[in-house]
């Protein structure tokens, strides 16, 4: 049985260029249009194709991903997505520091977990655990 995942449809439409709909249709069915424009939204050159099906988000999913499968050069691109921990660990780094967004996941990158750790205690306001 396959399994219709959000990575297969991105790397045909960015990498290796694969009419997944070609022979399966429920890969058509299972395909993911909303987060699929979200993902390809992040990078300065597949943002417009993105828009364009946000805006024509009414046509069938298999002519919205033959547009951005034909209209996309292919590259890859990654985007390494937050992590739910890390997402916490950033608002502690970011309200101990006054650190922004930007600097908050730098500064996160070079901190220990126990440096972590510190900062969590020390931002505890207490109450229940």
């Amino acid at each position: 049985m396959n399994e219709y995942k959000l990575g297969d449809y991105l790397k045909a439409i960015n990498d290796t260029k694969v009419d997944l709909m070609k022979d399966d249709p429920l890969w058509e069915k299972k395909y993911p249009s909303f987060i699929v424009n979200r993902c390809l939204s992040m990078f300065w050159d597949t943002i417009e194709s993105a828009n364009h099906m946000n805006i024509n988000h009414h046509l069938d999913r298999k002519v919205q991903f033959h547009y951005l499968l034909n209209s996309i050069r292919k590259r890859k691109r990654f985007d390494k997505l937050l992590s739910q921990y890390k997402a916490k660990n950033l608002e502690y780094v970011k309200e101990y520091y006054g650190y922004s967004n930007d600097k908050a996941k730098q500064t996160l990158n070079i901190l220990t977990k126990d440096q972590i750790e510190v900062i969590k205690k020390k931002l505890s306001k207490g109450g229940r655990k």
